[in-house]
């Protein structure tokens, strides 16, 4: 069996369309099926079920991952390693919202620029459900800004974010308040399980209890909609999210009286991951561009 088999077979095991795979890194799906065929038949059995235009890994496929894969890792390290080709391979990164859209996108960028031959598949999701995939295994890293403590999870400390209320009342930017001032205002906060809302709430304490919380919403856009068309909606997010509309004038910063909304942002990483050549040098990316943010 050869490497670029295996690359391949552990592609499919966590995307069974092989049409989508093969225009994700530019392969033809015949190139990806002969391939698939030539590993089971060294095998001497099928790795994957198929059902309709998907190959879904069976049991024996579900070993064979599980036995090999991070000795794969360590063989793709080794071939860097003893190659004069430039960093090469392919990362899966989920980041929380906040970072996934206003921070992380400019730092993949630099980075795909200084290393051609990488690709980072990347997605969002809210903190909770990507510490869930940390775990699960399906993803290499997970940027987060929310505190863990799951022992399976290795945690560095990326920088820091500052949340700040916010509110298109122009009258109350020039205003230092109690949080309980701003009670009867209607609170639109993010959804259950973004780090945003978990950090905002646990601020607050026993008194979030009489937030007057009026909707929510998973997007950023929806909720700034809302602030900029109603003077008696008032919520918390990074600054990095609201900058552009504060600079224009549309949105305020409300200033609170001792709480304290700075936050920590995190790399994640599941404990038993490889850290192949690839990850460590964009694990010293990624930190070296935090230290600037």
């Amino acid at each position: 069996m050869t490497l670029r088999e295996l690359e391949l077979f552990y592609y499919l095991t966590e995307n069974p369309h092989v049409s989508q795979l093969a225009q994700k890194i530019n392969i033809s799906q015949s190139a990806i099926s002969l391939a698939i065929k030539s590993l089971e038949k060294k095998l001497t059995e099928p790795l994957f079920d198929r059902i309709g235009k998907k190959l879904i890994l069976n049991e024996r496929g579900r070993l064979f991952k599980e036995k090999t894969y991070k000795h794969y890792l360590a063989l793709k390290d080794a071939q860097e390693l003893f190659t004069k080709n430039k960093l090469s391979g392919i990362l899966k990164i989920t980041s929380s919202k906040t970072l996934g859209e206003f921070i992380m996108p400019q730092i993949f960028f630099d980075f795909l620029v200084q290393h051609p031959n990488t690709s980072i598949i990347q997605d969002i999701k809210n903190s909770t459900q990507i510490i869930q995939m940390i775990l699960d295994g399906t993803i290499d890293m997970g940027i987060v800004e929310i505190e863990t403590n799951e022992p399976h999870i290795m945690k560095t400390k990326l920088g820091t974010d500052k949340l700040i209320i916010v509110t298109s009342d122009s009258t109350l930017a020039n205003k230092s308040l109690f949080i309980d001032q701003l009670f009867s205002k209607k609170w639109i906060l993010r959804e259950q399980g973004s780090g945003t809302r978990e950090i905002f709430l646990n601020s607050l304490g026993n008194t979030a209890k009489e937030l007057n919380l009026f909707m929510q919403f998973t997007g950023f856009e929806e909720i700034k909609t809302l602030l900029k068309n109603n003077k008696d909606v008032i919520t918390c997010l990074s600054k990095s999210v609201v900058l552009d509309e504060m600079q224009r004038g549309e949105l305020f910063e409300v200033n609170l009286i001792n709480i304290n909304l700075q936050r920590n942002l995190y790399l994640l990483y599941n404990k038993n991951k490889y850290k192949t050549n690839l990850f460590s040098t964009f694990q010293k990316h990624l930190q070296k561009s935090f230290q600037l943010y």
